[in-house]
């Protein structure tokens, strides 16, 4: 589970830039978001052809997971402002791919895993359109957003953690309906933030796009798994 891998944006005050420089960063920052798609494709293609998440225990893969992504924001957070940075968050995307394999190996084990998969790939491109349109048109200043989503994306943290021992369906579906909610949320306020010149750092940015589309993509994901009626 990924909800509590984000960084936080809302505790760092940017200066406001040009509307040049912001235009800038968000070209930059929806290029760089397009290509992290690759490496993740990749990832995830590798995770299932070799089974190689599967065979860890979800305790074991959690570890491994959190150690990983955190090891991994770490040094993105110390390469950002070189080109380094950039090939380290491809390798972030990368292996955030990898850890997806798991339900996505699981998803494709049904008998319709692979419509479903397109179906959840085609909702995250419309919320992020979306959000994406929103955060054009939206006038007022967002920051103050930014808390009540990271507490709430710690709830849904711990939650999330206490489902793997309950293992209730009823409540991954609930959690997952509430992790779009925050992470859609999420989308049009790190967005915002660069249009409003207030990150001025694509490599950033682009961290925090992706993990929102990588959570919304996995509940999306793990909703269409659990209500597909073919488990």
């Amino acid at each position: 589970m990924s909800e509590g891998l984000r960084s936080t944006p809302y505790m760092h005050s940017g200066s406001v830039t040009s509307v040049e420089q912001s235009n800038r960063v968000l070209r930059n920052t929806y290029w760089l978001l397009a290509l992290s798609m690759v490496p993740t494709v990749a990832g995830a293609w590798i995770g299932v052809t070799t089974g190689l998440m599967t065979a860890l225990s979800p305790m074991m893969g959690l570890v491994i997971f959190m150690a990983g992504a955190y090891g991994f924001m770490f040094a993105i957070e110390k390469t950002k402002n070189s080109a380094t940075g950039v090939s380290v968050l491809l390798g972030f995307t990368f292996f955030m791919g990898l850890m997806l394999s798991r339900l996505v190996g699981a998803v494709l084990g049904l008998s319709n895993g692979a419509s479903l998969i397109m179906m959840a790939f085609a909702g995250t491109g419309a919320i992020f359109l979306g959000m994406a349109t929103m955060s054009s048109i939206i006038k007022r200043d967002l920051s103050s957003m930014g808390k009540f989503l990271f507490i709430g994306m710690i709830m849904l943290l711990v939650a999330g953690i206490a489902n793997m021992f309950i293992q209730s369906s009823a409540l991954m579906i609930t959690l997952s309906v509430l992790a779009i909610g925050i992470f859609s949320a999420f989308i049009l306020y790190d967005l915002k933030r660069v249009k409003d010149g207030e990150e001025t750092n694509y490599i950033t940015a682009t961290l925090s796009v992706y993990l929102s589309l990588y959570n919304v993509f996995q509940s999306l994901l793990a909703i269409f798994g659990i209500t597909s009626g073919d488990d």
